[in-house]
């Protein structure tokens, strides 16, 4: 019994060859469209060599276009692999971001930064607990505009060292006779890292902060 190709194709005994969209052309169609064009123009009226390289050169432009945006978007992959791949090492590390809680590991200590934006006459870090009691005054006396260091061994002002867990930094300066709020960057450790969709980028999730964008993270130390 015989079979037609057709028939072997329908029960998918047969491979069926890959279909073009109607409305795409590619370079063979588009360089048999034209050898067909001058094979088949009037002797009397031949296509100007103007129209006919313009042709070419505007094909050429469109399959140049499409090969440099092929390029580039292979590239951007190749880049958002590379940064998922360095960001994933930094789990277990320890960062320096932007926050105002941190986590107070038992027998350690609770580091970071204020950014003080001018010179101040008097700086000072307070440390309070969930319910916004205060657990401890850290005064970092006269700075400079810049970043100046704080560091919190979890000893509070009755004397008795605080339990481990989160807790608040609040930092203030005197700038001008004014008292100023300051930002404060602080140390963390990384817990992991996501690698968001689309324009999502890179997100570290930092003990005792939550998730920073990773273009954020200030130090790594």
């Amino acid at each position: 019994m015989n079979f037609s190709v057709d028939t072997l194709k329908e029960l998918g005994v047969a491979r069926s060859e890959p279909t073009k969209a109607r409305n795409e052309l590619g370079q063979a169609e588009f360089l048999k469209l034209m050898t067909t064009q001058l094979t088949h123009q009037d002797p009397s009226k031949p296509m100007e060599s103007g129209e006919f390289l313009g042709q070419i050169a505007q094909f050429s432009t469109v399959t140049g276009i499409q090969d440099l945006q092929d390029a580039f978007n292979g590239f951007a992959s190749s880049q958002s692999s590379d940064q998922a791949l360095q960001a994933a090492n930094l789990v277990g590390r320890t960062v320096l971001a932007p926050g105002d809680e941190a986590l107070l590991a038992a027998g350690g200590t609770l580091d970071g930064e204020l950014i003080v934006p001018e010179s101040a006459t008097s700086v000072v870090v307070e440390v309070l607990d969930s319910n916004g009691g205060l657990v401890q005054q850290i005064d970092l006396g006269a700075q400079s505009a810049g970043q100046a260091k704080f560091s919190w061994d979890g000893l509070g002002i009755d004397g008795t060292y605080a339990n481990p867990g989160k807790y608040k930094i609040r930092g203030s300066a005197v700038i001008a006779g004014t008292n100023t709020s300051l930002a404060s960057l602080l140390q963390s450790k990384v817990d992991s890292v996501t690698l968001g969709r689309g324009s999502g980028g890179l997100t570290i999730n930092v003990a005792g902060i939550g998730p920073v964008n990773f273009s954020d993270i200030h130090q790594i130390l």
